[in-house]
């Protein structure tokens, strides 16, 4: 998640010149009593019953004292029960408008006159870093980062690296819900596309966990690749899935795909050539209790693509019921019991069995109509019994493969060619889908890209060119099911997209040659 920090927009007037933090540019190292500040301010002095009244009055819009943690309306010792201040905008009565004085004049007991410190605690975190930090052509202050479980990253520009524990400092204190800042350094790993990044604030524990997608992922943030910010793409794609598909991801890192996915009833073959994703990706199948939909593979993508249509035919998926339902079911399974030991009579009537047995009844056709168990009665000991419903046989062969590696994942799409020509060796597929495998369906591929292209009119035919020399297929904005979707601007002149197409019949059963080359 990405939190900027906004500065104050309150109108102080009077009171402005005391309303900014102290300044004092250059400083490093953070001292926070060096914010301190006594501002003279006047409040109003009515009686407590009138305070509603008062509070909304014309003559008051704007003029009174809102400020975080400092109060607008207090409790005097001084003034005795039943009284109340209400601070303003102003620090003498001349500052104050006629309609204000008068106002004062008719329903108060007067003005009065005191001093309210202010500090570190007062100001947010824009307010604080403007204090301290040089102007800039820029004049960009750095108050925003994203969030990753406790962990905020930043990506600071070399400007503000002199003051980099200063500000990693302030967004600490800023934002409780922290326990580490991190600032990414330049140094990106090539081969699994992770940052370096070093601590400049709070604790060095770089594994986190947060929520997803109604699902929970844990993982070590300095060795594997996630964005916060890709959560609403995430879910746009999982949507597409529907139930019972069967989906493989060839660069799936920690899950942020796969783990939804299963939970969501779908069949799911994660894969990435990261070993501490791969370890991650397992821990979070288990924690999200997804062992039955969800297959874990490390290889290369490549050899990936090219492995996976025959894995998957030649080792289908069991049937299982999706985690969301089996708890479901679980609860509905509760209220069955109880439902039907309360329609049970204490003592034995010669009337009970018609009424329990119509209870029973009127049970099972709703929770059959519902589709989640059918529900039976035991003659002799009158209890519930429950039996599954008959499940869909798993899909053999894949209907969307993922690539979310947008750095790359274009030169990966030469492994598609011949991709499903070894399920032509194979006499069950023949014998489904014809001899050149014409009546199987063709996955959807889901490709993930950079282009620096900013317009729409030229990133397009940008993304497919390459698309099409990597596919050695030409693909256009008519092809089957083809839709090209803006994911988000990543820095200036670079953009990052979703290329999504059918696999063309032609390229998954190209003859197979002794190697595959990447096409450059």
């Amino acid at each position: 998640m990405s939190t900027p920090s906004s500065s104050s927009t309150q109108p102080f007037g009077p009171l402005a010149e005391y309303m900014r933090p102290p300044q004092h540019l250059g400083m490093q190292q953070l001292d926070r009593t060096a914010f301190d500040r006594s501002v003279p301010i006047i409040s109003i002095e009515v009686e407590a019953s009138k305070v509603g009244k008062l509070r909304t009055h014309p003559a008051l819009q704007g003029q009174v004292l809102d400020l975080p943690k400092v109060k607008s309306i207090i409790d005097p010792r001084e003034s005795g029960r039943g009284v109340k201040w209400i601070r303003l905008n102003a620090s003498a009565e001349e500052d104050l408008s006629d309609a204000t004085k008068e106002l004062v004049r008719a329903e108060s007991n007067g003005l009065r006159t005191e001093i309210i410190n202010l500090g570190y605690d007062n100001w947010n975190t824009s307010e604080i870093l403007s204090a301290v930090l040089p102007t800039t052509k820029s004049d960009d202050i750095p108050s925003s980062f994203t969030s990753t479980g406790h962990i905020a990253h930043m990506n600071l520009r070399e400007e503000w690296l002199p003051y980099k524990f200063l500000i990693g400092q302030v967004i600490l204190d800023k934002n409780p819900g922290l326990r580490t800042v991190v600032n990414k350094l330049d140094t990106i790993h090539a081969q699994y596309r992770y940052f370096d990044m070093e601590v400049i604030a709070g604790e060095k524990d770089y594994i986190t966990t947060l929520n997803e997608s109604n699902c929970t992922f844990t993982f070590d943030f300095s060795l594997v690749y996630w964005n916060s910010r890709l959560h609403h793409e995430h879910e746009r794609l999982i949507d597409l899935f529907k139930p019972n598909s069967l989906v493989a991801d060839v660069m799936a890192g920690v899950g942020p795909f796969v783990v939804p996915a299963a939970k969501r009833s779908c069949y799911v073959l994660g894969n990435d050539l990261n070993p501490e994703g791969v370890k991650w990706m397992r821990e979070n199948r288990v924690k999200n209790h997804v062992e039955n939909n969800l297959r874990i593979f490390e290889q290369d993508g490549a050899a990936f693509i090219q492995s996976s249509a025959l894995e998957v035919w030649n080792s289908p998926f069991t049937a299982s019921e999706p985690v969301v339902s089996m708890r479901k079911k679980q609860r509905e399974e509760r209220k069955k019991r109880e439902a039907a030991a309360a329609a049970v009579p204490s003592r034995a009537s010669s009337q009970a069995q018609p009424i329990q047995t119509t209870i029973m009844e009127g049970i099972s056709s709703i929770t059959e109509a519902i589709g989640l168990t059918k529900v039976t009665t035991s003659p002799k000991k009158d209890q519930v019994k429950l039996s599954s419903p008959s499940l869909p046989e798993p899909p053999k062969i894949i209907q969307h493969y993922i690539m979310n590696l947008p750095d790359s994942a274009l030169t990966f799409l030469y492994a598609y060619s011949g991709c499903f020509t070894p399920l032509l060796t194979q006499a069950s597929f023949i014998e489904k889908h014809g001899q050149n495998g014409e009546g199987a369906d063709m996955p959807m591929v889901h490709v993930y890209c950079f282009t620096r292209e900013v317009e729409r009119e030229k990133a397009e035919p940008d993304i497919l060119e390459r698309a099409s020399r990597y596919l050695s297929y030409p693909l256009t904005s008519t092809s089957k099911d083809y839709l090209l979707h803006h994911v988000r601007s990543v820095a200036p002149n670079k953009d990052m997209y979703c290329l999504s197409f059918r696999l063309p019949r032609e390229v998954a059963f190209r003859p197979l040659s002794s190697e595959k080359e990447n096409p450059k």
